[in-house]
């Protein structure tokens, strides 16, 4: 319990310290993408949100979510008057994504992107930290709802900046063909696990294979200047609650992000996956 309390009395140090940030160096006009991870906070890890919590983020931005096809579109385009687009995303396929998440989605009508690591789903691997992974009749029918894209996560959920061509190629192909096997959508769109940028030559197969990839970033995606395959993403905690998530929205927090890539270069040193 008392590691529990630190770790949260840190995490809101962090973020208050974003605030101040944000306001010394305020961001420039863009789309945000939201990264989610879980929905039901069944395990208390970080990224594992309360439904309710989901659901009043989903209410917030009923009125301004689009597909992400939509948002890259836009990106293109001069920025109209008020609030821009924002397009949300989740990382994996755990099952949470079709019980809890799905109907919060359905009921306030905002599209999402669902980047799955088919490996986990076509063998039925748990994920780490306790998660169940999603079946592909499960994501026929969030498919079904004419709401969801589904994506590319790699295959075993691979860090490409140290797999060598041969790898990556299988990562990305093996993907892609059991989303167009077992649902019968291409997947045009990709995100990097752990939002690891791939190796120069990693990332060059990724450009031949889709639209878009993501990584994350706490930022803005700029009209105009937005590389779509180094797209910027901002994670939600359930720390954020929601005081946190609209200055997310508003495309702030960007030094949080900041702080957690020079933690995670240690964290992932080792990693593979």
């Amino acid at each position: 319990m008392p590691r529990t309390w630190a770790k949260q009395r840190a995490l809101g140090a962090v973020k208050r310290a974003a605030v101040v940030a944000d306001r010394l160096t305020p961001s420039r006009p863009g789309i945000v993408v939201l990264l989610y991870h879980r929905v039901g906070a069944r395990t208390g890890i970080e990224v594992d949100l309360p439904r309710s919590l989901f659901a009043e983020q989903m209410a917030a931005i009923s009125g301004r979510a689009v597909p992400l096809d939509a948002a890259l579109t836009a990106l293109d385009t001069q920025p109209g008057p008020g609030a821009s687009p924002v397009a949300v995303t989740f990382d994996d396929g755990t099952a949470d994504f079709v019980d809890e998440a799905l109907p919060v989605l359905v009921e306030h009508r905002v599209p999402a992107l669902l980047y799955v690591a088919t490996a986990f789903v076509e063998e039925g691997r748990p994920f780490p930290d306790e998660g169940t992974p999603a079946s592909w009749a499960g994501l026929a029918e969030a498919l079904s709802t004419g709401l969801v894209t589904i994506g590319s996560h790699t295959h075993t959920h691979a860090l490409l900046d140290r797999a060598d061509p041969a790898l990556v190629t299988e990562e990305l192909d093996r993907s892609q063909r059991l989303i167009e096997d077992r649902l019968g959508v291409p997947a045009h769109h990709f995100a990097y696990p752990k939002a690891v940028p791939g190796s120069t030559s990693a990332a060059a197969l990724v450009r031949e294979r889709f639209r878009s990839a993501a990584l994350a970033g706490t930022r803005p995606n700029p009209y105009g200047r937005t590389d779509p395959f180094l797209l910027s993403r901002s994670p939600i905690q359930v720390s954020d609650g929601m005081r946190w998530f609209e200055a997310k929205l508003d495309g702030g927090m960007g030094l949080e992000d900041r702080l957690r890539q020079l933690l995670n270069r240690g964290r992932y040193a080792g990693a593979v996956t």
